[in-house]
């Protein structure tokens, strides 16, 4: 607009000074035939000037025009680059979520497996005893009690001897019988202890399920208390061996998510964070509706540790 102003300005000028010279009076005797060629030309001046500026308001026309297509373009292709990029973008976060959920499946295909090498490391440890035990009773001579395992049918508790035979049978005091403790007995009387506060007590009942009944649930259970006891007195690497073994060999426990929720604290509290962070997610991918995700995943988001929510458990 500036520029057009600036040459009709011009022209106007030009015009002025054309009619202004055309105009002066002139003598007559001063008229001549150079005087009316000057007019001529000037009449002939004017007439470009405004031939000139015809084409030039068609040309600017047209320049407005283009410069509008011009504008009109830049903003659809700002528009398609704006799309294209968001479009980027959802494709890169799709893939991101599909690459974080391939992970966490291998990740706990990996898990089932190990779970499943550790029953199978407990089956055959109970299969070698159970070979060792029955090698034991069959090397027995007749009427004679096995040193150790479960008894013989129709003979007494475990440690029993017949009459006859031991220190007892020339007539000395008969030794003291070894009973296997009962085991709800044993289980409630050490979670009273527990309760109680009276943890040192609570251990040692606690040993004793896992020892004398190994195979059973209440073991995990109580393997999970001893945990819990270890963590309450601050010595959290003995409470992740015991939570680990809660994991490893009752991994169907009800206390499993529990033991692996606190696993991950106490590993926190050792200062092992990515061992931590990683067993909280481990949790919510293997259990994601229990209590103990939802307190790993508030744990997670307090640390600004990030949580992928399309990882789910597999079993």
């Amino acid at each position: 607009m500036h520029i057009r102003e600036t040459y009709r300005n011009r022209w106007l000028a030009t015009a002025l000074l054309a009619v202004f010279v055309g105009t002066v009076p002139t003598p007559a005797h001063a008229a001549s035939k150079e005087i009316i060629q000057l007019q001529t030309q000037v009449q002939q001046l004017l007439d470009m000037v405004q031939r000139l500026q015809t084409t030039m308001d068609q040309r600017f026309a047209i320049l407005q025009n283009l410069a509008q297509q011009t504008s009109e373009q830049a903003v659809q292709m700002n528009q398609t680059v704006t799309a294209l990029q968001q479009k980027l973008n959802a494709e890169n976060e799709a893939m991101s979520g599909k690459l974080d959920a391939s992970a966490g499946q291998v990740q706990s295909l990996n898990d089932s497996v190990d779970e499943l090498k550790s029953h199978m490391a407990k089956l055959e440890k109970s299969i070698t005893d159970l070979q060792s035990q029955l090698q034991n009773i069959q090397s027995q001579p007749p009427g004679s009690m096995p040193s150790q395992g479960n008894p013989a049918p129709g003979q007494g508790g475990e440690g029993q001897q017949q009459p006859g035979q031991g220190p007892g049978a020339m007539g000395g005091p008969a030794p003291a019988v070894n009973q296997t403790p009962p085991l709800q007995q044993s289980f409630q009387a050490a979670m009273t202890d527990f309760n109680a506060g009276r943890y040192k007590l609570a251990t040692g009942e606690f040993q004793d399920v896992v020892h004398y009944y190994p195979m059973d649930d209440m073991a995990g259970t109580s393997q999970f208390y001893l945990g819990e006891i270890a963590s309450r007195d601050g010595n959290y690497d003995e409470a992740v061996k015991d939570y680990n073994a809660v994991l490893e060999g009752f991994s169907g426990n009800a206390k499993a998510p529990a033991a692996q929720y606190h696993k991950g604290l106490a590993l926190l509290k050792l200062n092992r964070r990515e061992a931590g962070v990683q067993e909280l997610r481990t949790l919510i991918r293997r259990h994601p509706q229990t209590p103990e995700a939802q307190a790993a995943r508030e744990k997670l988001n307090g640390m600004g540790v990030r949580i992928n929510p399309t990882a789910t458990a597999h079993q």
